[in-house]
């Protein structure tokens, strides 16, 4: 995982074998300093008492290593499935599949923006092709067109998903239901659960659509049994302070603090309705493929690829906008009569 804080909020964009060439030069410019300066030197870009130095948390994976291990078990095992997701792996990836293009099946996950001739399969959601739209090409200016990606439609090594592949599958749910079940079966139905993002560049709000949120909450909560609230890393301190003013004394609300086990994957087992933040593609994907009814708060606000996200759950009939106005007693089957898992 990468690490956080200090220089590495601005470095966090970088590919990961750039970011260990960064770490290389970091990492010597900071002994340099410790031999000229003794221990006097500032830790500007140092965590946990100097024992990360740097990037150290950078993990990369060694594609010759792997390429070596695909064609040396190839004749017992046949090819080696190489399974990559996210910006960071992609000049892995693409490397190991370079090196044993026989041995291998190289998937990636999310789209590379590059080349995709390079891997064997790429799972992408259709909205990363939203720059090929007639509207998307209105909003660009002429002169940046051409380095818009992609430029090519989904070619046959292309699977396209509605929303982000996720874990949340019926086996992974009956697993949460039973680690849940002491903590969350016996609360009053129906459940709703709340989960709150943050802003991103397209989709900001902050103290407006929390007070907003609040209001339409406090409207609801007559009709729900209980009420849970989840903030994620995300969440500015700003957004979750009105919501725990208003809720942290109310007994038929639980607010998870961030301390302890996570309770999400017991949400998504238990609840029987969602409101969530439209900023996140994960969470939203999640919820909509248990079936259950989901609320989106924001929608409205996101821009480029991400309304078009919006819309094609919309149109799917899987989410609904929050209005404040839900009786969530009486409404808790309007996805029923839609198949959404995996959003395939």
């Amino acid at each position: 995982m990468r690490p956080r804080g200090t220089v590495n909020e601005w470095l966090h964009w970088l590919p990961v074998s750039v970011h260990k060439k960064v770490d290389n030069v970091i990492r010597r410019i900071y002994d340099d300093s410790r031999c000229f300066l003794g221990k006097k030197v500032m830790p500007v870009l140092v965590e946990d008492g100097g024992k990360n130095v740097g990037l150290l948390n950078v993990l990369e994976a060694d594609a010759n290593q792997i390429a070596k291990m695909a064609r040396d078990t190839f004749d017992r095992d046949g090819p080696l499935l190489v399974v990559a997701s996210g910006r960071d792996t992609i000049s892995v990836a693409s490397s190991i599949r370079q090196l044993a293009p026989d041995n291998v099946f190289v998937v990636q996950i999310q789209h590379p923006r590059l080349n995709l001739n390079r891997f064997d399969l790429v799972i992408t959601p259709c909205h990363d092709y939203y720059p090929l739209t007639p509207e998307a090409q209105e909003q660009i200016p002429w002169f940046l067109r051409s380095w818009i990606t992609p430029r090519e439609p989904p070619d046959s090594n292309v699977v396209l998903t509605v929303g982000a592949l996720h874990q949340a599958d019926s086996a992974a749910l009956r697993i949460a239901a039973s680690l849940w079940h002491d903590e969350l079966a016996l609360l009053l139905k129906p459940m709703l659960v709340v989960n709150i993002g943050g802003p991103t560049r397209n989709c900001q709000y902050g103290e407006d659509l929390a007070k907003q949120l609040t209001e339409m909450l406090r409207n609801v909560l007559w009709s729900c049994g209980s009420l849970r609230i989840s903030f994620s890393r995300r969440t500015p301190e700003k957004v979750s302070k009105i919501l725990l003013k208003e809720f942290s004394a109310n007994a038929k609300v639980y607010i998870w603090d961030g301390r302890g086990p996570n309770p999400h994957m017991g949400h998504l087992a238990w609840a029987d309705a969602f409101v969530i933040t439209a900023d996140s593609v994960s969470m939203l994907s999640e919820a909509c493929s248990t079936g259950k009814p989901v609320y989106v708060v924001g929608a409205e606000r996101c821009t480029w690829k991400f309304a078009e996200f919006q819309k094609s759950l919309h149109e799917r009939g899987v989410v609904r906008p929050f209005t404040g106005k839900e009786d969530v007693c009486n409404q808790l089957s309007h996805n029923d009569h839609v198949l959404c898992c995996c959003f395939t």
